[in-house]
């Protein structure tokens, strides 16, 4: 692993962090609910954009250092699968059993969903451009 590549994931990383602060916080504001839409946001985008990225074209991401900045880093820091897990059990501690379970399906099944999506996009973007 080379400096650059290190400093490319450490600068994506501290963008991804921002950028998910942002967008979680600026949500909660939003939507006033038990239901932690902030992190579910940030995880379908997540999902989305890696699915995205992954399945266009070969260029997009094959840049070893850009790849480092985009997927470690700025996704990597961007999602927040412990925070999905903390606010859920959180949620059934307080007794919201539904937002709980409900929280765990539709992150899953919206969260598979988005990866195939922007994999769809990306093979569309392909043709297009």
């Amino acid at each position: 692993m080379t400096l650059v590549r290190i400093l490319s994931v450490a600068l994506g990383g501290a963008a991804g962090a921002v950028l998910r602060y942002s967008v979680s916080h600026f949500l909660a504001q939003l939507v006033r609910s038990p239901f932690p839409a902030g992190t579910f946001v940030v995880n379908i985008l997540g999902c989305l954009v890696i699915g995205f990225l992954m399945a266009g074209p070969s260029h997009m991401v094959s840049h070893p250092e850009t790849q480092a900045f985009l997927v470690a880093g700025l996704l990597g820091a961007f999602t927040t699968f412990s925070t999905f897990s903390l606010e859920t059990v959180i949620l059934l501690q307080r007794g919201s059993f539904v937002a709980g379970v409900l929280n765990i399906g539709a992150s899953l099944v919206v969260g598979l969903a988005a990866v195939i999506a922007g994999g769809a996009l990306a093979r569309l973007a392909a043709r297009v451009f």
